[in-house]
């Protein structure tokens, strides 16, 4: 490991990361841009809005966006997931009535969709209105709904905006308040004033504001649609910060924050409006065997907890909880004998644990860093040759691309561009848009599906392809259970990986050379110094954040090139959050500045422009601008041609040549600047640092000006708790033997 001497640059104070969650639930917002290292890191772009397009019904559906093919098909599953779930309980429509200021409530807005506000601010918003995409051609049914919602109506808009205007809100949100109350927003909107809270960015304290210009002296903080509205807020925001729900003690507690008289009385009426749903979970003695409800003795008061959460994760983990169990009790469909698997798996290498696992089992769990990807692999060759209808599906399209050479093996040549059989990105895949389609029932058409970057799975995303599966049908779950969890609510991989239903294959493979042996430190808690003679790791000491942003434009520019040999278009950056003197906003600058320097006529973007595109909440794109013209900005990602409508690009799109840890995730680039800020101290933690220094494969550059902040980061914190359901819904399920 070489160390590079400090570089005299004018001093430049730092920025403000963003404030915690409180108990769990949620930041207040008003903090700075910075962004928590395992939940909310790179939220703002993650988490951009992604509207359906204005276009003609005719042309449309010959022309769906990846991101508009996904989420209808989300939205169909869902409904199919519903329709499931009503037997035990009635549906309850879930609301989102929360509550914000109106002094600067445009800004505030503004501030979370161009990503000037960390998602603490603003822990999720409604769905917005989603387009229906046509049906993938394989599948012999289309999709219900083939008309695309109409946009708000433009009386429905000057309704909207004249109460807007009178509460002394900006009348610019006029359209967005319209599409999300629907039909009679004004007099919604009139009635109460806390439906303002629908629109992302909007907080208590504004909408208290706006409600008081409405409403004068009735509008008091016990009014029970504040009450109902803060509750809702709450639940929303702990969502974004990796929670599926909430303990009744710390909502209670963060309500009394929030200047709420009588907590329980609002938890009650918002359960009693059907706008969020209680639970009751049994807890265990810590360290003892989870018991089914049948073991426990007649009369017999377990200790439980109560835990409140919005109806769309509740129902997303309990379809994931059956659909896993349905993988686990359900018999493989018989692919081969066991000679034959036997066989396969004596040619497998060091993948023959796997191969025999899966010959067995329904699902299999495969843990390990970047080298052990060359099991999964070695398992879909195997699984080819017995005849399995086999495919992987990836995080996005550079681990795609990556697995694809990897799945090919030595000596075949691969098109860049092209897709070969039995990978997919996991957004594809649920669209339709690649992968092997769905048969007759809506189920995936295969046998074997390898998902790889685990650990990235929210719990809807999870449910979503568990309920796609068709019966028989076997699942390995791979991925480094090291790096950060989802961007989304829930914690997927870990909670399977302490549950133990099934078969854990963890694998042998050590990642190589001396950044293998950095990482593989990192992930037991230890930052050590390694031998690095070809300058594979080197550490650049810096004293502010605006010597960080020059020594970063310094190395990606002419050092690394140079020393290296990497192309700055090869090489990426990350660090910790959005926001301060050396987030990626001013990363992002500096470097657009000195690499492809112009007037952003596109929206703030041009040709040649390195970017990070969202296509949907929780889902970042690297890529990079080819031109614009009417249709919009057209962008090359991947390989892949990609075209963002005009009206979309300021929401989701920014520039990608710095990311967050949580945008870089499930991608790899040959070089890697990691920029450690002073201000960035609070945001780091092990899981952080694991994945932003695992994200290199031939060298990476620590800009550091944390002094012992890194160190005791990997030593001592650990990734930050999630509350969540799945593993009391898993708890019925016996242990997997051995």
């Amino acid at each position: 490991m070489s160390t590079e001497p400090p570089e005299t640059t004018e001093n430049s104070e730092p920025g403000t990361p963003g404030a915690a969650a409180q108990d769990g639930a949620a930041a207040s917002g008003s903090g700075g841009d910075g962004a928590d290292g395992t939940s909310t890191d790179g939220g703002d772009v993650t988490r951009a809005e992604s509207d359906g397009g204005d276009g003609e019904a005719s042309e449309g559906a010959a022309r769906q966006s990846e991101a508009e093919a996904e989420l209808a098909a989300q939205r169909v599953e869902r409904e199919r997931i519903a329709r499931r779930k009503a037997e035990r309980a009635a549906p309850v429509d879930s609301g989102a009535k929360l509550s914000g200021q109106a002094a600067d409530l445009l800004a505030a807005v503004r501030a979370v969709e161009s990503g000037a506000k960390p998602t603490a601010t603003v822990f999720s918003e409604p769905e917005p209105p989603r387009r229906p995409a046509a049906e993938p051609a394989r599948r012999p049914e289309p999709a219900p709904g083939s008309a695309a919602p109409a946009a708000p109506a433009s009386e429905t808009v000057e309704s909207v905006r004249a109460v807007l205007t009178e509460g002394g809100a900006p009348e610019a949100l006029a359209a967005q308040v319209a599409a999300a109350l629907g039909e009679g927003a004004a007099d919604q909107l009139r009635a109460d004033p806390w439906q303002l809270l629908r629109i992302a960015g909007v907080r208590p304290e504004q909408a208290d504001g706006f409600a008081r210009a409405l409403l004068g002296a009735e509008a008091g903080p016990d009014d029970e649609r504040r009450g109902r509205a803060v509750t809702v807020w709450l639940l929303e925001q702990a969502a974004l910060a990796g929670h599926t729900a909430l303990e009744l003690p710390a909502l209670t507690a963060a309500l009394a924050q929030r200047g709420v008289p009588d907590a329980d009385a609002a938890v009650q009426n918002t359960l009693a409006e059907g706008e969020a749903l209680a639970f009751q979970d049994a807890l265990d003695e810590p360290g003892a065997p989870a018991r089914r409800d049948e073991e426990a003795e007649e009369g017999e008061e377990r200790p439980v907890r109560v835990l409140v959460g919005l109806e769309r994760y509740a129902l997303a983990e309990e379809s994931l909880a059956d659909g896993l169990g349905r993988l686990i009790n359900s018999a493989p469909k018989q692919d081969g004998s066991a000679e034959d698997w036997e066989r396969e798996a004596g040619g497998a290498g060091s993948a023959a644990d796997l191969v025999r696992a899966v010959a067995g089992h329904g699902l299999v769990l495969h843990t390990g860093g970047e080298a052990s990807r060359a099991e999964p692999a070695a398992l879909l060759r195997a699984a080819r040759a017995l005849g399995l209808r086999a495919w992987a599906a990836t995080a996005g399209p550079q681990g795609k691309e990556r697995f694809s050479a990897l799945l090919s093996g030595p000596g075949e040549v691969t098109g860049t561009g092209a897709e070969l059989p039995g990978v997919a990105t996991v957004a594809g895949l649920l669209s339709g848009a690649e992968g092997p389609g769905r048969d007759a029932d809506g189920a995936f058409d295969l046998d074997l599906l390898v998902l790889l970057d685990a650990p990235q799975l929210d719990v809807e995303t999870a449910a979503l392809l568990t309920e796609s599966l068709p019966d028989g049908a076997r699942l390995v779950l791979a991925g480094d259970p090291g790096v950060l969890w989802s961007a989304g609510p829930g914690r997927v991989f870990a909670d399977l990986l302490a549950a133990r239903i099934c078969p854990q294959i963890a694998s042998r493979l050590p990642d190589p050379g001396p950044l293998g042996e950095l990482v593989s430190g990192v992930g037991i808690g230890e930052l050590n110094q390694v031998e690095a003679p070809g300058k594979e790791v080197v550490i650049v000491p810096v004293r502010d954040a605006g010597e960080a942003v020059h020594r970063t434009v310094q190395l990606v520019a002419d050092s690394v090139p140079r020393a290296i040999g990497v192309p700055a278009e090869q090489t990426q950056v990350i660090t910790p959050g959005h926001g301060g003197a050396a987030g990626t906003r001013a990363l992002n600058a500096a470097l657009k500045e000195r690499l492809n320097p112009g007037p952003g006529r596109f929206g703030g973007f041009d040709p040649g422009d390195r970017v990070a595109y969202s296509p949907a909440p929780g889902r970042t794109v690297p890529g990079q601008v080819v031109k614009a013209d009417a249709e919009g900005l057209h962008l090359s990602c991947a390989g892949e041609a990609v075209v963002v409508p005009k009206e979309r690009v300021e929401q989701s799109l920014r520039h990608g040549w710095a990311l967050t840890a949580h945008q870089a995730a499930g991608a790899r680039w040959p070089a890697v600047v990691v920029v450690l800020p002073g201000d960035a101290a609070q945001a780091l933690s092990r899981p952080w640092v694991y994945t932003a220094f695992s994200r290199a494969d031939r060298h990476l550059s620590v800009v550091h000006g944390v002094e012992q902040a890194l160190a005791r980061a990997v030593a001592e914190i650990p990734a930050k708790p999630r509350t969540t359901r799945l593993p009391a819904l898993l708890a019925p399920q016996p242990p997997a033997a051995g």
